[in-house]
């Protein structure tokens, strides 16, 4: 049995390598994307975070627990 490295092994055919070009430019894969913004999530997050705990700060205020 002949050990071929793992990079060998994973090389593909320029037709195939062909095949996997067109199918990631087409459809799903194609469609250009905005950036990610991790600062409009983590507002987000902290606004429903807030109000949810307003809510909650109104309804024990309002049921006596406060």
């Amino acid at each position: 049995m002949s050990r071929v490295p793992m990079s060998e092994k994973t090389k593909l055919s320029a037709e195939d390598m062909q095949r996997v070009d067109n199918y990631l430019n087409k459809g799903f894969n194609a469609t250009e994307r905005k950036p990610f913004r991790v600062l409009v999530l983590l507002g987000v997050i902290w606004f429903v975070v807030a109000i949810l705990g307003g809510i909650s700060w109104y309804i024990g205020k309002q049921s006596g627990f406060l």
